[in-house]
């Protein structure tokens, strides 16, 4: 028997992936991007595409995967709560201000449409693979009522607390992320200044009290110049800009993660905001004194 269809809003790195996950699970998959050509791409990968997002109001369950919380505000309250059927799952897996998502939410109770959100922590090509983690906010019994889908999408999750908690965690998570490719960038190239073979020396940055995660999702990117997008600069700076407000309205001084801005923000005049980032390795190579 088949399996329901969902909607995919946002068809970019992480939304194409997110629709090839549901569709591998036997779901179908009924998307909407702004650009044609991503909905074309879906359509030849066996979903089908739609002319706007209220189009896609139909289906039980629909997951947003859009830039901005702009976005995700215009899309949820102006597209799909005029259309959707009582008891639809809005899943919000965008990188958003967590206090206007905890806002969306406590203006959705009450109303025909369930908002979950699901940011993921790891990269498009992680999410692929299965190794993404759910950062889930908001009511445990819609999450559980939906989890099939939510295998589907994020095999491993943690069901965080509220709505707005979920991007709380991801921010806390993103800082760290950053922070340690910003390192593994710092120390590659500081190896190579000191004649050091890069390839061999991140064999044993891996092997010694070093290691992180990155280094197995960024470190052979960084090494072969190859900064296909799995994660653009411009989204990681404009998570990092969304940090640094929350930080400014806890009274938070965030050191580290401005210097990760002011080298994000160098790649962006480089040319570079639309490439993987990881080329913040670049920025680094080119920090000379």
């Amino acid at each position: 028997m088949a399996k329901q269809t969902v909607g995919v809003i946002g068809l970019g790195l992480m939304g194409e992936v997110l629709a090839g996950r549901l569709m591998a699970a036997g779901y179908g998959v009924l998307g909407y991007d702004i650009d044609p050509a991503k909905n074309a791409r879906l359509t030849a990968r066996g979903g089908r595409a739609t002319g706007s997002p209220a189009e896609v109001a139909g289906c039980g369950v629909i997951a947003l995967a859009v830039f901005s919380t702009d976005q995700v505000e215009e899309v949820v309250e102006e597209a799909l709560l005029p259309a959707v059927a009582e008891g639809t799952v809005v899943l919000c897996t965008s990188t958003c201000d967590p206090d206007r998502i905890e806002a969306l939410g406590g203006r959705l109770a009450g109303t025909k449409l369930r908002f979950l959100e699901t940011p993921v922590s790891g990269t498009s090509e992680q999410v692929r693979q299965g190794d993404g983690v759910g950062l889930i906010g908001g009511d445990p019994k819609t999450a559980e009522e939906i989890a099939p889908i939510l295998d589907a999408l994020f095999p491993r999750r943690f069901h965080i607390g509220g709505i707005g908690d979920g991007g709380r965690a991801k921010f806390a998570v993103n800082l760290i992320l950053g922070l340690n490719r910003m390192a593994l960038a710092e120390g590659l190239t500081f190896a190579e200044r000191m004649g050091l073979d890069p390839k061999a020396f991140l064999a044993v940055a891996k092997g010694a009290a070093s290691y992180s995660q990155v280094m197995e999702t960024k470190g052979e990117k960084m090494l072969a110049r190859d900064f296909a997008p799995e994660g653009r600069v411009k989204q990681t700076l404009k998570d990092v800009h969304m940090m640094l407000d929350q930080g400014e309205k806890l009274g938070q001084e965030l050191p580290m993660l401005k210097v990760h801005c002011d080298v994000l923000e160098s790649c962006v005049r480089a040319g570079e905001a639309e490439r993987d980032n990881s080329i913040i390795v670049e920025e680094i190579r080119r920090r000379r004194r």
